[in-house]
């Protein structure tokens, strides 16, 4: 049997194998019980989905437990970004959200996403209730669920349209007129999901130029992951290299919260260095004031960048809702992690891959410069900074040992002394020189995940062969 279980954002699985309508309805069930629990049912649930297959047959199936339960169902009336939601629960329009997505992952997966009412990722607290509820559900509860003719007639199913208002959130948060007078354009791919009729319409409608492609619905996403990775960007990448008049290669994932850029010449930036980048750009050029923050797993370069600014960074554990909460409290000015998240103060507390997009063409249309020119300059004020990230798979022996390895600090990595260690998420050790590696067991699967960074790429080789060897050897 199917064990429900809630990670870093949400509950994913396989279509047609765990991720099935028995069990969504199960979910659904428990969500519609934990919001009445906690009063948050009473104000409504937007339920939205992204393009995934049966993706509208999911969400409105959810819709139906809800209004089963007597929770008013806002069904959004079309496949819809994840920040999009977020918006609007912040905007009062509702108590939280139920969200069909699986965001990055293959086509064959599908998921749920509950959004709070602070409009964040729900906390742990809550997706673990949730949990063990649908569990229970599933073994031996009951389901309440109408027709969506009944839920209809009783008031307690109404269609919404949430693309306007958050389109017009987003043009108080970018300056449209630095990037229309620089004459520059961009490249964008939704790859075949939520982030089409977004991005691309807001800088149509201010007649900036805009090449798209993969912008229709396909639920195999063209035969990859909707992932905005180096490998799955390589036709935007040349589409940028031979466009001397587009200047940065944008992309969203499944749904539109995570992002990918490319910089003028095509090559991918990682999204460490572009959460640096724009947190800089938000105090130096925009004026923003307050902290900013950053996963365990993301680059000491945010770090450097506060403290550069003189502002206190935050460190949190994996998982965006964390980050959420300094921006609904209004402590930072933006923050991010390594996985492409990325949100700012006055929006979402939600990872928000349009606005990071966005934020991204802006900064590099007023600076007049490459990103690569960009961070050159960012680290002669601050010092370099160069991230990586390794999966290494684990025998079941080398699994096993993995507990006792990090239980105790070594005294040094590539020969450069321990100095610290952080458990907030995983077991980082901080280095003398500035270093750091970070290790995170997979939940689900026999794999280490090691982060790394270091000051050179030769420094970083050394260290994540060490941390390899560190794990590997009994």
């Amino acid at each position: 049997m199917v064990q429900i279980k809630f990670g870093t954002s949400g509950w994913r699985g396989i279509i047609a194998d765990d991720f099935t309508f028995n069990n969504l309805r199960a979910v659904s069930q428990a969500i519609a019980e934990y919001v009445i629990r906690v009063d948050e049912g009473r104000y409504g649930m937007i339920v939205g989905h992204d393009s995934r297959f049966m993706g509208d047959a999911f969400a409105r199936e959810a819709a139906a437990v809800l209004a089963g339960n007597g929770v008013k169902a806002l069904v959004s009336d079309n496949e819809v970004p994840t920040p999009t939601i977020s918006w609007a629960i912040i905007s009062g329009k509702a108590g939280g959200a139920v969200n069909i997505t699986a965001s990055h992952n293959p086509a064959h997966y599908s998921g749920v996403k509950y959004s709070s009412k602070w409009g964040g990722p729900a906390l742990p607290e809550a997706t673990e209730w949730i949990a063990n509820r649908a569990n229970e559900i599933v073994t031996a509860g009951t389901v309440r669920l109408v027709t969506e003719a009944q839920a209809r007639d009783a008031g307690l199913w109404e269609d919404v349209n949430l693309a306007e208002d958050y389109l017009e959130g987003l043009k108080k948060k970018i300056d449209f007129s630095v990037i229309e007078q620089s004459g520059a354009g961009a490249a964008y791919d939704p790859l075949f999901s939520t982030g089409r009729g977004y991005l691309d319409r807001i800088l149509t409608e201010h007649q900036i130029p805009v090449t798209v492609i993969h912008n229709t619905k396909d639920p195999l996403f063209g035969g990859g992951p909707p992932d905005p990775s180096e490998y799955r960007l390589q036709e935007l990448s040349r589409i940028v290299k031979e466009t001397s008049e587009i200047v940065v290669g944008l992309a969203t994932d499944g749904d539109a919260d995570r992002f990918g850029i490319l910089d003028a010449d095509g090559s991918f930036v990682e999204p460490n260095y572009i959460i640096a980048l724009l947190l800089d750009y938000l105090i130096t050029r925009k004026g923003y004031r307050g902290g900013a923050a950053r996963s365990v797993a993301t680059t000491h370069l945010v770090d450097a960048v506060a403290k550069y600014h003189g502002v206190e960074c935050f460190e949190t554990p994996v998982g965006f809702k964390y980050i959420g909460e300094y921006i609904a409290a209004d402590k930072i000015v933006g923050g991010g992690e390594e996985s492409a998240g990325f949100s700012i103060f006055g929006h979402v507390p939600e990872k928000d891959g349009i606005i990071a997009c966005l934020l991204t063409f802006e900064m590099v249309c007023r600076e007049k410069k490459t990103i690569r020119q960009l961070l050159d300059d960012l680290y002669a004020k601050v010092g370099a900074y160069r991230t990586r990230r390794e999966n290494l798979t684990l025998t079941e022996e080398l699994s096993k040992a993995f507990a006792s390895k990090v239980a105790s600090s070594p005294a040094a990595f590539s020969g450069i002394p321990v100095t610290g260690t952080v458990t907030i998420d995983g077991t980082k050790y901080l280095l003398e020189d500035g270093s750091w590696i970070l290790f995170r067991k997979s939940g689900t699967e026999p794999v280490v995940r090691i982060y790394g960074e270091s000051s050179d790429d030769g420094k970083l080789d050394r260290l994540m062969k060490s941390g390899k060897e560190f794990i590997t050897t009994l």
